[in-house]
């Protein structure tokens, strides 16, 4: 199989693991283990793999002092602030609204890339923010009887805000991936990010009833903690390294298929008009805001 078959299928699949992703946290958060607790395993589990990954292909481990403000920085937006906003919102909002909402990434990655790096923004970007903001605001004021929501339109509030943090954390980790390679910077990310993630999501990760757990919370589990975290970082470098960012990028339209179709068949998840509405505005603003990148 040629290479770029093979990065192409990596990325599919990591799409895939995010879109069954939502399902699995919504199956096992809060009723096996509380929201942040949840994000204490991933992140622990993301960050002893990384670590076990370097003895297998050791290389200086080391940061350079002057980094180490933007990596903390980034720690915070990507892993922390990110990580505790996205699955205590899908805690509380529907796994079909939490996959559309963070489709909003790519929209905020490109105004926030033109504030703090000036890079230019054109009418036909301006419009794809409008179509997405308006695909967001439909799915937040309209009311969903779905019975997996229990607080829907705070979850989608805290889903915005956590693709808006994540945004930053993919502008500002820009010059990182210049300087070390991908994997050593995530490496030292999840590190710092475990630091700054413990205070608030160390009391309910110890209290947990482990016991409690049988082998269908287990299997989510290690699906949430390595198959959508691990592996789907790795996946996702392995397809920017081969083909490239914009071709990877693009793939993020296959999420919420893949996480409309698993809540269907497992949560009893809805499609009503007015999602796929909102489904069409947002996938419609993230092509637009693209548009120059997709031409090329």
């Amino acid at each position: 199989m040629k290479s770029n078959t093979k990065a192409h299928f990596a990325v599919l699949g990591t799409n895939l693991l995010f879109g069954i992703n939502y399902a699995t946290v919504k199956y096992i958060t809060p009723s096996h283990i509380l929201p942040f607790g949840l994000n204490m395993a991933r992140v622990l589990t993301a960050l002893i793999l990384f670590w076990i990954l370097f003895l297998f292909k050791p290389t200086n481990a080391g940061i350079r002092k002057k980094d180490i403000p933007r990596f903390i920085i980034c720690a915070a937006s990507g892993v922390t602030i990110n990580q505790l906003l996205f699955i205590k919102g899908l805690s509380l909002t529907t796994s079909i609204h939490a996959s559309l909402l963070s489709l909003g990434t790519p929209i905020f990655i490109t105004f926030i890339a033109a504030w703090l790096l000036k890079e230019m923004l054109t009418t036909i970007k301006l419009i794809g923010l409008f179509l997405g903001v308006g695909g967001a605001t439909i799915l937040i004021l309209l009311k969903d009887n779905t019975h997996t929501g229990s607080d829907i339109v705070t979850g989608d509030i805290l889903i915005l805000l956590n693709a808006i943090s994540y945004a930053f954390y993919m502008v500002l980790v820009r010059p990182l991936m210049q300087t070390y390679s991908p994997v050593h910077v995530i490496r030292w990310v999840f590190t710092f990010g475990a630091i700054m993630i413990a205070p608030f999501a160390w009391h309910q990760f110890a209290t947990t009833d482990w016991n409690s757990f049988q082998t269908n919370q287990w299997l989510a589990l290690a699906l949430v903690c390595i198959g959508a975290t691990f592996f789907s970082y790795l996946f996702n470098i392995y397809g920017i390294s081969v083909i490239g960012a914009s071709a990877t990028g693009s793939y993020i339209y296959t999420q919420p298929f893949f996480a409309a179709v698993t809540s269907m068949i497992f949560l009893g998840e809805g499609i009503d008009a007015y999602k796929i509405i909102s489904a069409v505005l947002i996938f419609g603003g993230v092509y637009l805001v693209n548009w120059r990148r997709i031409k090329n």
